[in-house]
């Protein structure tokens, strides 16, 4: 998904949100008539879900057994992560089938802040980091950030705009972390770092590129002394590299989706709102062609949505956040074979034009009030 470098920034620019978004009450109900809408049997569609652990994607889960009649198949793993060799086995639960996967992030409406949600189980009811497996990964490439925006300093030499670049981003000794796009800082850099103009006690100083020149104004080197680039280090200027395999590939593919597109993400404008949906991104595109091979989904009625989950902080005497939908992207294909993607505009409409009625929902009231009541079953050994 994120191969190409020079395309990240569009493609994260493309996912939408503002307009885009379906408060879960509706969502799901628009989701189950859309799927009547394209011929799916009442009473045979088995959903799945692929949303992260996190107590507070269980509202969107209550209500996809409510409206669909079955509790979700779970094709998840933290971070909103598909399992995609769990195919076959939800192919095996239900003759026609959904999958909906959606990453998520936390949203305090209070303060207007990406990435927290209010826990209000814990002893003080307090906000934490949410999503916290995405929160987690960042903070560790955001480490390397703040380094490289505090080791890489403006200041002259000879009275012109020159860089000192500390030596640790110069010499990684070290097959993986933060790099430098050198040609973006230093002059003459574009067949790697010529010879510096000075050298100092961590580091070397070379010719401000006239790109990074032009770009910050000459004004902002400082007449003596040396200041720290910090945020003129944009995302252009860097890159990150890691080294060899992960040791559980599906547990640690959404570091795998999130490693390219990282240094538009550390400095966003809302870190982990954009990490979420890189990460829709990638997981997405990934699926997408594990169902074109996967053989259980053949001749199946599918519905395959990606997109983003943002959880508004409960707040005291809420039982559950009241979540909101972004969709992305669906893919879906007939069980005669047809296929069609829907992208993010196309989608949106399709599913605002949905009834948000459902006659067939499931009081889970009433049926679990029912079960109660039903005589005692014996299992024999």
């Amino acid at each position: 998904m994120f191969s190409n470098r020079a395309s990240i920034p569009a493609a994260l620019q493309s996912f939408k949100l503002e307009g885009r978004m379906l408060c879960y009450n509706s969502f799901v109900p628009k989701l189950y008539n859309w799927c009547l809408s394209l011929g799916f049997t009442p009473g045979k569609i088995m959903p799945s879900r692929a949303f992260c652990s996190d107590e507070s994607q269980g509202f969107p889960i209550i209500l996809l057994a409510k409206h669909f009649g079955a509790f979700p198949f779970n094709h998840g793993r933290v971070g909103g992560i598909v399992s995609v060799e769990r195919h076959a086995p939800h192919a095996d639960h239900g003759k026609d089938l959904v999958l909906l996967q959606a990453s998520h992030v936390g949203y305090d409406p209070d303060t207007g802040e990406f990435g927290v949600y209010r826990r209000l189980h814990t002893e003080h009811g307090g906000n934490t980091c949410a999503c916290g497996k995405i929160g987690r990964i960042v903070e560790q490439y955001a480490k390397d950030y703040t380094y490289a925006c505090e080791s890489v300093r403006l200041l002259r030499h000879e009275g012109q705009p020159a860089v000192l670049i500390d030596y640790l981003l110069i010499a990684h000794p070290q097959k993986q972390g933060l790099y430098l796009v050198a040609q973006n800082l230093v002059q003459d850099a574009e067949r790697g770092l010529p010879r510096p103009l000075a050298t100092r006690s961590t580091g070397y100083v070379y010719r401000a590129a006239d790109s990074l020149v032009a770009r910050l104004g000459e004004a902002t080197w400082p007449e003596t002394g040396s200041i720290a680039i910090g945020q003129h280090l944009s995302a252009e200027d860097f890159y990150f590299q890691r080294e060899g395999s992960w040791p559980d590939p599906f547990q640690d593919q959404l570091e795998q989706n999130l490693l390219a597109p990282m240094p538009w993400i550390l400095t966003s404008k809302h870190p982990l709102l954009t990490a979420a949906c890189a990460n829709t991104l990638a997981e997405f595109e990934r699926t997408y062609r594990s169902l074109l091979q996967s053989p259980a989904m053949r001749g199946k009625n599918l519905v395959f949505v990606g997109g983003l989950n943002i959880d508004i902080s409960p707040h005291l005497g809420d039982d559950f956040p009241l979540t909101k939908f972004v969709p992305w992207a669906a893919f879906v294909q007939y069980a005669d074979g047809r296929q069609e993607i829907l992208e993010q505009d196309d989608l949106y409409q399709c599913l605002s034009a949905m009834p948000r009625d459902n006659p067939a929902q499931i009081d889970l009231e009433r049926s679990i009030a029912a079960m109660s009541a039903k005589e005692e079953v014996q299992v024999r050994i």
